[in-house]
């Protein structure tokens, strides 16, 4: 029996080995990789943003300054003298100027208000219209007959039947102005300007004062105008009587050697209106103005400055610097008159 055991469990091992030797293969372990290491890809630096070149500094051939000159005087009188003094100017500072005339007072203070002009020769009015909207700033004010301040005048032709209030040896007033103005009722003025201190709103103001009304006036720009509308109408063809500052008739004398005698002087006022100044836009940088303001100062201290301003339309005998509080008495005074000059700005 136990030889009968012994071949069974040998059987038994075979038929074991057999089944293993049929099985299938063992799977192998694979074997460990490494990670790959990622990389960024490389980039290019982002392309300059395009930008607009920088404009010409001002004052330069490309980008000039512009002076503009108020238009009180005849506009080629202006234009003329204003470029010898811009000439001038250029010479002196080695800044490029260029002159131009605006065809009234609020295209001047539009101008300045779009820095499309950069100095300004603006009568006070103007100047205060344009110091409250932040237009500009003054810099100098200029002098005649030895004054910073002037005052204005009536005037009508000598055969208009008028009686003058005016004695010319005396360059006094004998009659106050209700006794003269009252012979204006209901007649018609020439004015240049409705911002002009003289030439509309002080003497317009005045007449009102006194309880003188008046037809609608003819606006014909400029002092001179008013002078030679006057002389053409000994009866009432343009006007009856004009309003100007004092004496606006040397302005024409040239063109109208008899004008003193066919155009007199009814009544004038006290000298009490700024003149006429040189302001800066407020876009001009602080070393320009200095630069500018420093070399009219010096031409107004020469022989040949003087004759170069004498002849640019305002008959300018010199200059001094001021600042804004120079106009705080004559605000008063426009207060007074009852007349907004800012509601005058179109």
């Amino acid at each position: 029996m136990t030889k009968r055991l012994s071949v069974l469990f040998a059987l038994l091992v075979v038929f074991s080995l057999a089944l293993s030797a049929c099985g299938p293969a063992a799977t192998p372990t694979p074997a460990a990789t490494e990670a790959p290491v990622v990389t960024e890809a490389p980039t290019e630096p982002p392309a300059p943003t395009p930008t607009e070149p920088p404009p010409p500094a001002l004052g330069t051939a490309e980008n000039p300054l512009i002076m503009a000159l108020a238009p009180s005087a005849t506009t080629q009188e202006l234009q003329t003298g204003g470029e010898a003094i811009a000439a001038k100017l250029s010479e002196m500072t080695g800044l490029t100027i260029k002159t131009v005339v605006p065809t009234n007072y609020a295209a001047m203070i539009e101008a300045m208000g779009a820095e499309q002009a950069h100095i300004g020769w603006l009568a006070p009015v103007q100047y205060i219209v344009a110091h409250g909207k932040g237009y500009a700033d003054v810099a100098l004010a200029t002098i005649r007959n030895g004054s910073n301040h002037y005052g204005f005048q009536y005037v009508a032709n000598a055969e208009a039947g008028f009686t003058s209030y005016y004695d010319a040896a005396t360059a006094a007033n004998t009659a106050d102005a209700a006794t003269a103005l009252a012979q204006f009722a209901d007649k018609k003025p020439c004015w240049t300007d409705p911002l002009s201190s003289s030439g509309y709103i002080l003497p317009f103001g005045l007449l009102t004062e006194n309880g003188v009304k008046v037809k609608s006036g003819a606006w014909v720009q400029g002092h001179p105008t008013v002078i030679k509308s006057v002389y053409l109408s000994p009866k009432g063809e343009i006007c009856d009587f004009g309003a100007t500052f004092i004496d606006a008739r040397s302005n024409v004398a040239a063109d109208f050697p008899d004008v003193n005698d066919k155009v007199v002087i009814i009544w004038v006022s006290e000298p009490f209106i700024p003149n006429d100044n040189v302001s800066f836009s407020t876009g001009v940088p602080a070393e320009l103005r200095e630069k500018i303001a420093a070399a009219l100062l010096e031409l107004a201290g020469t022989e040949e400055g003087i004759a170069l301003l004498k002849s640019g339309g305002y008959s300018i005998q010199g200059l001094e610097a001021v600042d804004d509080t120079f106009y705080d008495e004559f605000r008063v005074y426009l207060e007074a008159s009852g007349i907004d000059p800012t509601t005058l700005f179109k």
